[in-house]
């Protein structure tokens, strides 16, 4: 049977062209019409089978069962915070913005002209976006497999430079000086567990609101998972 469908992919490539981009991300689409979607803005087709915006949707979730399965492999006793900490570091847009470029995505980039990609923070918000698409493109065109292998050799063979650059809490007083809102607090709301197994549920106050508690194994990252999500609700772009 797998010799049966790699022969049909070498037929289908040999009247379909492979593109760089195929060669470069080791995966030949049998639909092209989902590669094409994955690279067509808003800007160019409104409606919701000509762009990108469904098959991003549909890869943000495939990414985050893959990124999950493998952070369970590689941390088999880690708890929830800090599974959920690794995790948003993996997948916050910075971060997916820059294995987009590796990847030379916005070359093939199908927008108006008007949007303005020379200001940062839309051309990194650009990136981040067709790469989700286009794990959610080969999704629909080739399963999860071809998925996980595109990820593990992009996103996760990078995890450690996300890792160590990821600090929510610092972000979130960034994010407070520069709305010249009230900087947050961290609180310790509760500490449970026996002495050699702690953990630690922590708070963040901004003024009078009271975001999602942040839980971890210690201190710092449930600080950080609570920054994390304060940032998640207030809509910042971290």
């Amino acid at each position: 049977m797998k010799i049966f469908f790699k022969l049909r992919k070498y037929l289908n490539s040999k009247s379909n062209p492979v593109s760089d981009l195929e060669k470069k991300i080791n995966y030949i689409f049998e639909d092209k019409r989902y590669l094409k979607q994955a690279f067509t803005h808003k800007s160019l087709d409104s409606s919701p089978r000509g762009n990108y915006e469904r098959l991003e949707f549909l890869g943000d979730s495939v990414l985050d069962i893959i990124i999950s399965r493998e952070l369970m492999r590689e941390f088999p006793l880690g708890d929830e915070g800090l599974l959920t900490q690794k995790r948003a570091a993996l997948v916050q847009k910075p971060f997916l913005a820059s294995i987009g470029y590796l990847l030379d995505l916005m070359k093939h980039l199908k927008i108006e002209k008007s949007v303005d990609l020379s200001v940062q923070k839309i051309a990194e918000k650009q990136s981040a976006n067709l790469l989700e698409a286009l794990i959610g493109s080969i999704y629909l065109d080739g399963g999860i497999e071809p998925c996980r292998n595109l990820i593990l050799k992009t996103i996760w063979a990078h995890r450690n430079e996300a890792w160590k650059s990821t600090n929510y809490k610092g972000k979130l007083i960034e994010y407070c000086h520069s709305k010249e809102i009230d900087s947050p607090v961290f609180n310790v709301k509760s500490i449970t567990g026996p002495e050699h197994q702690r953990t630690f549920e922590i708070v963040v106050k901004i003024g009078s609101k009271t975001f999602p508690s942040g839980i971890g194994t210690n201190k710092k990252t449930a600080e950080q998972i609570a920054a994390q999500q304060a940032l998640e609700k207030l809509g910042a772009e971290y």
